[in-house]
């Protein structure tokens, strides 16, 4: 697919929003004014206060290969503001085994508070799962605000996140000592450097998204600051001992009023090997003047609790779902992730959308290679395990994180065969904790 910011607005969206006296398009992303007035509108959205020009500016940038939506009403005060926001593009995930499949990231869906009960979020995203179905791609994902709104369109929660708060004054470190260094570093010095080491520690992590130039210019603090943010991020790398960078952390200090010790907030931490994982955290936790390590945005399986003398002093907080996936192509999405157990699966699949509904066959060979394709009713092997499930349990078990029998415990599977879900669940678990480290 090229060009995919260009894409037409899904003309039935339109024409329902029409009928409400709304105006549904594409943003211009050449037009400035146009463009400015869509960030402040999603900026309302989100009740963010005000941006300075500066960060404007570097917003906009980040828009130019997206593409973006915006509803606007001719009978508001304001009709050139928009009244509804979203914005799209192509994005990859990271699935069982390491693979990387292409995705339609969705985000910055808002509706001015105006213009609620009118059915604009509805068919802001119905629009776009259509667009990206007809584009070709298997699957649509987003991060998101509220978790009420998107499982009627078929997302479910696939990846989890939880935020790390060490004790420093209750452990000493026990885990393994590695022979590389460890170097203070401004962090600008690891913007060319630090994609390719995320690119090596990524495959590790069903869950785990591309990041993208802007955004490591703000992991990074490079980008202009928003309202209340702080400009003193430090960095630390980890080099092997053959002085390869295998790793790093960004961090600053939070200090108290009555001063130290102070607080550690870990923005990033990425390694590429266990050795750097072990040395970055053990640089972190020793730290001289620090009474806490706060990690948000971390895998809920962080090896680190297993590293330190005093389990119970690495408290796992706000453990919460992150990323939510909505599968649009049932057979070729299987077909993308490695399994862990040998099998052949008969999966009817219901979809309230009607956009990936219907009976697929799912074998699975003893290399873990899968492949799935329609259900033709003779095809099966005797032995085949039964379920049925709605595509968003579906898209909720994708990424291995999930257990099938925890869903049909609950009455969101049913199994049509003995120990289905118990099959189902040792081929789809993934050794790896589903994890998305950032939001989108």
């Amino acid at each position: 697919m090229s060009d995919f910011e260009n894409l037409p607005i899904d003309d039935h969206s339109r024409q329902l929003l029409a009928e409400g006296g709304l105006r549904f398009g594409l943003v211009d992303t050449a037009d400035s004014d146009m463009v400015r007035r869509w960030l402040l509108a999603e900026d309302r959205g989100f009740h963010d206060p005000l941006p300075s020009d500066e960060l404007l500016a570097a917003q906009a940038r980040d828009l130019q290969h997206d593409r973006v939506s915006g509803v606007w009403d001719p009978t508001s005060a304001s009709p050139a503001d928009p009244i509804g926001t979203v914005r799209s593009w192509l994005m990859g995930l990271t699935v069982p085994g390491g693979d990387t499949v292409s995705a339609w990231a969705i985000s910055a869906v808002t509706v001015a508070p105006t213009h609620r009960r009118r059915g604009i979020a509805r068919e802001l995203l119905n629009s776009e799962l259509r667009t990206a179905q007809r584009a070709g791609l298997p699957l649509a994902m987003l991060t998101v605000s509220e978790a009420t709104i998107y499982s009627r369109f078929g997302f479910a929660p696939a990846a989890d996140q939880a935020t790390l708060t060490i004790d420093t004054n209750r452990v000493r470190w026990t885990g393994p000592v590695p022979g590389g260094r460890l170097h203070i570093v401004p962090p600008s010095s690891l913007l060319d450097a630090a994609p390719a080491i995320f690119a090596r520690a990524r495959v590790r992590f069903p869950g785990e998204i591309d990041r993208r130039p802007e955004l490591w210019r703000y992991i990074l603090g490079l980008n202009p600051l928003k309202h209340g943010e702080r400009d003193d991020l430090v960095a630390v790398r980890y080099d092997d001992e053959a002085g390869d960078l295998q790793g790093f952390a960004v961090y600053r200090f939070e200090h108290e009023k009555t001063g130290y010790p102070s607080r550690l907030h870990v923005t990033d931490l990425v390694a590429a090997t266990d050795d750097a994982y072990a040395a970055l955290w053990r640089y972190l936790i020793e730290m001289d003047l620090i009474s806490e390590v706060h990690a948000p945005l971390r895998s809920i399986d962080e090896p680190v609790a297993w590293q330190v003398s005093d389990r119970r002093a690495v408290q796992k907080t706000n453990e919460h779902d992150q990323l939510w996936l909505r599968i649009l192509d049932v057979p070729a999405l299987l077909s993308e992730r490695q399994y862990f157990a040998p099998g052949a699966f008969v999966l009817t699949v219901s979809d309230n959308l009607g956009l990936a509904d219907g009976e697929f066959l799912l074998t699975v060979d003893a290399d873990g290679r899968g492949q799935a394709h329609p259900f033709s009713g003779a095809d099966a092997p005797a032995d085949a395990a039964h379920i049925t499930l709605s595509i968003a349990e579906l898209g909720a078990l994708y990424l291995g994180g999930m257990s099938a029998l925890v869903l049909a415990r609950a009455g969101r599977v049913g199994e049509e065969t003995t120990d289905a879900a118990a099959r189902l669940d040792a081929s789809f678990h993934s050794p790896y904790a589903p994890w998305v480290s950032t939001s989108f």
